[in-house]
């Protein structure tokens, strides 16, 4: 798993958000955000709040939508959208 990937789940907004601006005062230049399903809104939520309210100099860079096929527990396909969201400084 890579260092600075924060994959967004079920936990609270700012868990995400201190996630991410620990990771951004330390060495790291780049993060991304990594959700799927009910999560995307999360992940856009955690972005918003870290350039807004975090850190201002940060920036949203690169936003990459895909779909995911997975297999549920009858064993049917089912697809779930995915986003990848780049929060890098200035």
């Amino acid at each position: 798993m890579e260092e600075n990937v924060i994959y967004i789940g079920s936990k609270p907004v700012m868990n995400y958000v201190l996630a991410v601006v620990t990771q951004m005062n330390g060495d790291t230049e780049e993060v991304f955000l990594k959700a799927r399903g009910r999560a995307i809104s999360k992940a856009v939520d955690v972005a918003e709040i870290v350039r807004n309210r975090f850190i201002p100099e940060s920036d949203v860079g690169n936003i990459e939508i895909s779909t995911e096929e997975i297999t549920n527990n009858e064993g049917m396909q089912t697809n779930v959208s995915t986003i990848e969201i780049q929060i890098k400084k200035d």
